[in-house]
């Protein structure tokens, strides 16, 4: 696969006057995963100064998007491998640079969820909600628009990780139900969008804005214990006066788009590629709807879209990975991957809403 890394700016770029889209970067299949990231790393430093991010990998089939998110994964059990740390992908790499960034902060002064969603055949499934027996099994959700114009997934599972290992162990989880299926084209070819969310939270004071590590210590362990005892009015008024300030890491691996004549998929799996297909072009629709400054963006023509919505209308830095086959024989599906990167740079966003983070440093 051929990566090729397309970054939306927050400035439309103009064309050069021989046509061509100027990308970010570009990345060969000689190239390291380890090349990659490094391209993709200085946009997490982000997070912590209060933005939104979402970085998401958009190609065909066969392509490339889960090496270069995941890195390579076993035939057995589908999910990504960890012994070779230098074939990791984006997702494992980002976890990774994250809590290396909150190591440098006071302990205890931020703290960490993940959630993991597939959407399949414009269905949302919560990849980590659990059954009566405690077993993870997907389970079906839906996406709402709240009051005040956000996207949000009621119910959708939320687990606390203190560190990179822990996210990594509820990512393979969520994974082996991520539903998959053979085509001509590619052996282990996903049917579905995966969408992991590390959500980044701290709490801060509402009137001198300084944060309280023991209050956040509280907060976390609130999170999962419960009590009946009702809180005192003491306690009322100091959280209060307290400001819980969350920012988001969406990280995406989209399901490639795919030609029928040459995947040769028939029954269920046709149905799937109807679906995967129908989902990029409306997401291909809302990209054009902003970058024509349209007053109707039709987010809620899929699942997909309304649930990025957040992150493609410009509430968030948002990152689009090019995967392209090098095989003449995809050429057209390669053009039609490039002609959606250029509708995506074409995008013109307003200012990326930033959340007011403390200003912390690890005490020395």
């Amino acid at each position: 696969c051929t990566p090729v890394g397309c970054s939306l700016q927050h400035t439309p770029q103009p064309l050069p006057k021989n046509g061509r889209e100027p990308w970010s970067s570009n990345f060969y299949a000689s190239e390291s995963q380890d090349a990659v990231f490094a391209d993709v790393a200085p946009l997490l430093t982000s997070l912590l100064d209060g933005y939104n991010v979402c970085i998401m990998a958009y190609g065909q089939t066969g392509s490339g998007k889960t090496y270069t998110m995941l890195g390579p994964q076993s035939e057995e059990n589908l999910v990504f491998a960890l012994e070779d740390e230098s074939e990791l992908g984006i997702i494992p790499r980002a976890t990774q640079e994250v809590f290396r960034l909150i190591s440098e902060k006071p302990p205890g002064s931020y703290w960490v969820e993940v959630s993991v969603v597939e959407v399949y055949n414009n269905e949302i499934f919560d990849l980590l909600a659990k059954d009566s027996c405690g077993k993870v099994s997907g389970v079906k959700r839906d996406v709402v628009t709240t009051r005040e114009g956000k996207s949000d997934v009621p119910l959708l599972t939320h687990e606390t990780v203190e560190n990179a290992s822990e996210f990594l162990h509820l990512v393979n989880k969520g994974l082996q139900l991520r539903i998959r299926h053979p085509t001509l084209v590619h052996a282990h070819s996903s049917r579905s969008h995966l969408v992991v969310t590390l959500t980044i939270a701290t709490v801060v004071s509402g009137d001198s804005f300084e944060v309280s590590c023991t209050f956040t210590q509280k907060m976390r362990e609130s999170k999962s214990t419960s009590s009946s005892r009702a809180s005192s009015p003491a306690q009322l008024e100091a959280t209060e006066k307290m400001k819980q300030i969350k920012t988001r890491l969406q990280l995406v691996d989209l399901a490639g788009s795919e030609c029928v004549g040459m995947s040769g998929v028939t029954g269920a799996a046709l149905r799937e590629t109807s679906f995967i297909n129908r989902s990029l072009s409306a997401l291909a629709d809302v990209l054009g709807a902003i970058a024509e400054q349209r007053s109707h963006v039709p987010y809620r023509n899929s699942k997909l879209t309304h649930l990025l919505q957040d992150s493609v209308g410009g509430d968030a830095k948002l990152l689009v990975m090019l995967c392209i086959s090098p095989d003449q024989k995809y050429l057209t599906e390669s053009m039609q991957s490039l002609g959606f990167g250029t509708r995506a740079r074409q995008v013109q966003r307003g200012q990326v809403k930033k959340k007011n983070f403390p200003v912390l440093s690890k005490a020395k």
